[in-house]
């Protein structure tokens, strides 16, 4: 049994363009494919989903730092699905690299180590699409110092 139940609703607007409602009072969103498939109106599902890996990365990282009151903003987060044939010649996304960039510098902040250890593990998306995707997640600061 869930804990939370999320429901969305898909509406076909035209062809492979669709209306997509969210339960709880998020504005609605335009979906569709890219050409030749669809008109790209919207974002894809594959950006859907590469931006809810990065949404949620930025989301752990963010609460965690927090937590030790510290003040890493802005975030920026560039998140890279790498789309191909799998060996039965579907297309699938086959993996995806996440890149999170604090702010501020590194040394600014405390308790970052442990942070860096422990903020993917609460992610629920990205912890999620690792069990059939390969995810990986690279963190730098502000001055462009690899810290993870």
């Amino acid at each position: 049994m869930s804990d939370k139940l999320v429901l969305v609703h898909l509406t076909q607007e035209k062809d492979y363009a669709f209306k997509v409602a969210f339960e709880g009072g998020a504005p609605d969103l335009m979906v569709d494919e890219p050409p030749p498939l669809g008109s790209a109106t919207g974002p894809s599902p594959v950006q859907l989903l590469t931006a809810a890996v990065g949404s949620c990365l930025s989301d752990s990282l963010l609460f965690a730092l927090r937590k030790f009151k510290q003040k890493p903003e802005p975030l920026r987060c560039e998140v890279q699905a790498d789309v191909g044939r799998n060996p039965e010649g579907r297309m699938r996304v086959l993996r995806m690299k996440a890149v999170l960039t604090l702010g501020v510098a590194g040394d600014r902040l405390e308790h970052l180590d442990r942070v860096l250890e422990q903020f993917e593990e609460f992610c629920t998306v990205t912890q999620s699409v690792r069990a059939g995707i390969e995810v990986t997640v690279e963190v730098y600061d502000a001055g462009g110092v690899r810290l993870k």
